[in-house]
């Protein structure tokens, strides 16, 4: 029995060692971090919801500690500690906030910007840094978004028939595409006539210099018709193009006249459309 009893204890020692040599790894690890972080006093004033114990504290979106402990001071004050990493380059001018992690819920206390040169964190009466909150920007766009929530809601109806009489105005563009078209085409037209114009100058040079009067006078007289062609057709097509964008600024300004709430203010009148030119 002797030797069992003196197996067992010497394993039941060794497991001892082990488990008590794992704990002091624990701790002196937990005592060295300890040791390179310091203590922050964190004050909000108003709502700080989101936050919990053992909570992230983020500097410039990098962690770098912890919320130890929340407690209420007053019914408008709220105080968090918490401890930072030493190197964290926090300064009197370091703004204080809130940040939402995900969709949770969930917020982070968020520490940003601090001028290098600014003076270091003020102490509380006990020793220990403090800063105070602002978290009237947080507030200004909770706000904002409830505003922006109620008239959702309230205007459903108003919003739907914009969108609706919107895409009626959509369908209405569309419509003139054709006439797009048609007038870019007429452009293509009248600019290959003007090139065919240039060309033909470009051929009647050398005829100049080698002698050729008579080559030339009738250059000249083409040049010309092709010049007073070109001026009917350029005169007829921005007329037409005049139209069509009449129309659509007429279809812009309803669509604009219907976002601003003004749709029963009436149309404006559009000036009388000019009889087409003859075309030659």
């Amino acid at each position: 029995m002797r030797p069992k009893a003196s197996n067992l204890m010497i394993g039941s020692t060794m497991l001892a060692v082990i488990a008590a040599a794992f704990v002091g790894l624990l701790g002196f690890q937990k005592i060295r971090a300890f040791r390179q972080q310091t203590p922050l006093r964190i004050v909000f004033e108003g709502s700080a919801s989101g936050l919990h114990k053992g909570g992230s504290v983020n500097f410039d979106g990098v962690q770098i500690g912890q919320i130890m402990s929340l407690r209420l001071d007053s019914p408008r004050k709220i105080v968090a500690m918490v401890m930072v990493d030493n190197s964290a380059p926090i300064r009197k001018d370091t703004v204080v906030g809130l940040e939402a992690q995900g969709l949770t819920g969930i917020s982070a206390i968020s520490l940003v910007g601090g001028a290098p040169a600014a003076p270091p964190v003020p102490l509380d009466e006990d020793g220990i840094p403090v800063l105070t909150a602002d978290l009237s920007e947080t507030e200004s766009i909770r706000d904002s978004l409830h505003n922006v929530d109620r008239l959702l809601v309230g205007n459903q109806a108003a919003l739907k028939t914009t969108m609706q009489n919107f895409e009626t105005y959509t369908a209405s563009l569309a419509s003139k595409g054709e006439a797009i078209d048609s007038i870019i085409g007429k452009a293509d037209g009248a600019f290959a006539s003007f090139e065919g114009a240039m060309t033909k100058i470009d051929n009647a040079v050398p005829g100049l210099a080698g002698g050729n009067a008579d080559d030339l006078l009738e250059t000249v007289k083409s040049i010309r018709q092709l010049a007073e062609s070109f001026n009917k057709r350029s005169g007829a097509l921005m007329e037409e193009g005049r139209r069509s964008l009449m129309d659509i600024s007429e279809s812009a300004n309803k669509v604009t006249r219907k976002f601003d709430g003004q749709a029963g203010g009436g149309d404006n009148p559009r000036p009388p459309r000019k009889p087409n030119p003859t075309r030659q």
